[in-house]
């Protein structure tokens, strides 16, 4: 979702290891009481982000309060998405926006209410991430917008115990995992994968990850480019051949949905909710980014704990197999923070969320990851993130960003999420293909 341009990840990797907006008045911003250090006042943040991780997000500005007497007030909704452009055009945006996808900041910028970033926050990004993800929150030339966490999207998630138990192996290619699918079914007589398309009005989502792993897969990086700039269409072959492979799983009754029910129980299923069927092993595999190892931790096993997360734990994953062997193509995301307001407090806000002790201290917290290359890897909450946090980190590695996340918000948050609901719920692949591109004439 998630998780923006148009970068190739493709690297040969083993395992790797993102919400109500509350009004003041007739709009959201914080409190204009206090001096020009800021201190006193209040800033409102809005985002997507919500539950546990809404929380931990609140809790990483503890310090930053105590050391700046600004008050950080998070506000998470599951329909920011589709209405934050609305409210700002409304004159109720928030004092920040954390924007998960860069076709959705671009819709935000475009309104003029989006603040270009203060000239700490540039100098932050720029000693702090490479210029790829600089280049996320720029347009036209004017950079407005800082990264803040990112995620690695294209994993399968399993419970190695039940993989012992059953015998089978993490599979090396595409193919093999078609056959894993198809062992695990035959030897349990139940359906292996559990996916859930569920997100409010982002609902859908999860399913253009699947849809894009396997264009990368597929057609390979430079088809991917093309069709982030529409010159491929979604009712091009080749996108077609993206969505009849994962029809494979997805649309196969007897391979979804473990532990909900049928094949369009996917779209009733809450996308977080697959991570404790993984966990108590009534789910063998599910398909879902770096970030689901935070869901992880509101899961608890018959000891009471949260499961453990390791090749030899509850629940591991590994990067979704390429066509051949070693060829594994990855793709990213994460999120931006855009400012609405210039006070003083605002714009200490998005400096400190701009540096590496923000990221160490919501890193610290568990669950998540950054691409800032000055925070501390060590510091994620597991093996898994920690060697995800130093991939996106490495400044070798290119970053090829979510294709949804690219796309104009008309289709990459408008006509692909609702082509996936619509996809699950029967409507026939070529009609899906052409309801998605129509997004483009909105």
């Amino acid at each position: 979702m998630g998780m923006s341009q148009r970068r190739r990840l493709v690297v040969p990797l083993a395992l790797l290891a993102v919400s109500g907006l509350a009004l003041a008045g007739c709009a959201e911003g914080g409190s204009s009481s206090g001096d020009s250090s800021g201190k006193g006042e209040t800033v409102k943040i809005s985002g997507g982000i919500t539950g546990s991780e809404a929380d931990l997000l609140n809790k990483s500005f503890d310090q930053f309060t105590k050391d700046t007497g600004i008050k950080v007030v998070y506000t998470g909704d599951k329909s920011f998405e589709g209405n934050i452009v609305t409210k700002v055009q409304g004159g109720s945006a928030p004092d920040i926006a954390i924007v998960p996808q860069p076709g959705l900041l671009k819709s935000l910028v475009d309104t003029g209410d989006v603040k270009t970033a203060p000239s700490e926050v540039e100098a932050n990004v720029d000693k702090n991430w490479s210029k790829d993800w600089k280049k996320y929150g720029t347009f036209d030339g004017k950079f407005y917008a800082a990264p803040m966490l990112a995620n690695v999207k294209g994993y399968v998630w399993y419970s190695p115990a039940k993989f012992k138990e059953l015998g089978v192996e993490v599979p090396k290619t595409w193919d093999e995992l078609l056959t894993l699918t198809k062992t695990i079914q035959e030897k349990t007589g139940q359906a292996p994968w559990c996916a859930g398309f569920a997100s409010g009005d982002a609902s859908g989502w999860p399913g253009t990850d699947w849809i894009e792993d396997l264009v990368l897969r597929q057609s390979g990086p430079d088809v991917y480019d093309q069709w982030v700039e529409n010159k491929v269409k979604f009712t091009d072959p080749q996108i077609k051949e993206a969505f009849d492979a994962v029809g494979q799983i997805l649309l196969d009754p007897k391979y979804v949905n473990a532990g909900f029910g049928d094949v369009k129980s996917i779209n009733s299923t809450a996308f977080a909710d697959v991570a404790a069927k993984v966990a108590d092993g009534s789910c063998a595999l599910t398909h879902q980014a770096s970030f689901l190892s935070s869901n992880f931790l509101d899961v608890k096993t018959k000891a009471g704990a949260a499961p453990k997360v390791a090749p030899d734990g509850d629940v591991y994953a590994f990067v979704l197999p390429g066509i051949k062997e070693g060829e594994n193509a990855i793709e990213g995301g994460g999120e931006f923070v855009a400012g609405f307001s210039d006070s003083a407090a605002t714009k200490k806000v998005l400096e400190f969320m701009s540096s590496a002790d923000f990221a160490n201290a919501r890193v610290k917290l568990g669950g998540v990851i950054s691409a800032n290359k000055n925070a501390d890897a060590s510091l994620a909450s597991s093996e898994f993130l920690q060697d995800a946090m130093k991939t996106v980190q490495d400044p070798n590695t290119t970053l090829r960003f979510d294709a949804s996340d690219l796309m104009p918000s008309t289709v990459g948050s408008g006509s692909f999420w609702k082509g996936m609901v619509s996809w699950i719920d029967g409507k026939s692949t070529d009609q899906v293909l052409s309801d998605i591109q129509a997004g483009y004439k909105n």
